[in-house]
């Protein structure tokens, strides 16, 4: 865990002031809120609502609990897709790890919902393994939960979720939006750098010697069938994606990190994610899970100053994916 002169961030805190704001502005993104059974507040950024860029951007900064910043450009390092997204962390374990990070499984048997939750709530509830490793813990009256799909969770299912977190029903938060909506699409291309992090933990590298990180992606052009999204999601940063993360330690730790983050390390690289899911039988969970990863990573090491590459683009999957 990385050291504070106080109190570590709170990302339910500053996750909150994001939710407003949207609410504010949810005519000019073109978003619905709604109250749900349970009295939860449901913010559709994608599903009925046309939703857009700005309000994928917004829920992606969201997504990070408020410490990172999600902007967009036309520069992504492809030259046939150059709409990209660009996502900082100046606390990249807090708000990639401990927020932003879809791990957290909910479902319920008699309505059938399932859905794998991220954002700031997860940091509330604490019910994933990973924050042992992390060490993180938060406490606020607001939780803010952002769903991947394209309806908000039954009353029941918003109720445990609030009993979860320790909060209300009122005040808790429930965003979504389809991977194939314009929404999705952006905020699931910010997740670049939080693939980077997660990979480093799998790999058992200190995620207190993570200092800092930037990523880019290109933004996926949306499409309606769920499969096509989700492969072109996963190229946008399997094959598209570039991350460079500022560590301490020694260089062997720095170099052997970047030499085995890249996603062409796996296997399974080189096809576009649809077929590599199509030849898993459509089981996600057969995929190796170290495939999910940037194209292309630097390692810089501010104790030295040495910086390491390792991985590339690959723009011909991704544009084999894409169209």
């Amino acid at each position: 865990m990385q050291k504070y002169n106080g109190p570590a961030p709170s990302v339910s805190a500053r996750a909150a002031k994001l939710v407003d704001g949207i609410v504010t502005d949810a005519n000019a993104l073109r978003c619905h809120v709604t109250t749900g059974g349970a009295g939860e507040r449901c913010i559709d950024m994608g599903a009925q609502a046309i939703g857009g860029l700005e309000a994928g951007r917004r829920l992606a900064e969201v997504c990070m609990g408020g410490l990172g910043t999600v902007s967009l450009h036309t520069s992504s390092g492809l030259k046939r897709w150059p709409l990209g997204i660009t996502v900082h962390a100046s606390n990249p374990v807090i708000a990639c790890l401990a927020s932003q990070y879809a791990g957290w499984q909910i479902s319920e048997q008699e309505s059938g919902f399932f859905a794998l939750g991220s954002g700031p709530a997860r940091a509330l509830s604490r019910v994933e393994a990973l924050y042992k490793d992390l060490g993180y813990v938060d406490h606020f009256n607001k939780a803010s939960l952002v769903i991947e799909g394209d309806k908000a969770p039954p009353a029941s299912v918003a109720r445990s979720i609030a009993s979860a977190c320790g909060v209300q029903p009122a005040d808790l938060t429930i965003l979504f939006a389809p991977t194939g909506s314009l929404a999705g699409t952006v905020q699931i291309a910010a997740r670049v750098l939080e693939v980077a992090l997660h990979k480093a933990h799998e790999l058992h590298f200190p995620l207190e010697h993570i200092e800092d990180g930037i990523g880019t992606a290109p933004i996926a052009p949306p499409v309606p069938d769920f499969v096509k999204a989700m492969g072109r999601t996963n190229d946008a940063i399997i094959y598209g994606g570039r991350v460079q993360l500022f560590v301490r330690g020694g260089d062997e730790a720095a170099q052997k990190l970047a030499q085995q983050l890249p996603s062409s390390t796996c296997s399974a690289y080189g096809e576009p994610f649809a077929d590599i899911f199509a030849a898993a039988g459509g089981d996600f969970y057969k995929i190796d899970p170290m495939l999910f990863s940037p194209a292309e990573v630097i390692v810089s090491n501010l104790d030295t100053g040495t910086s390491f590459h390792a991985g590339e683009l690959a723009p011909d999957v991704v544009d084999k994916s894409f169209r």
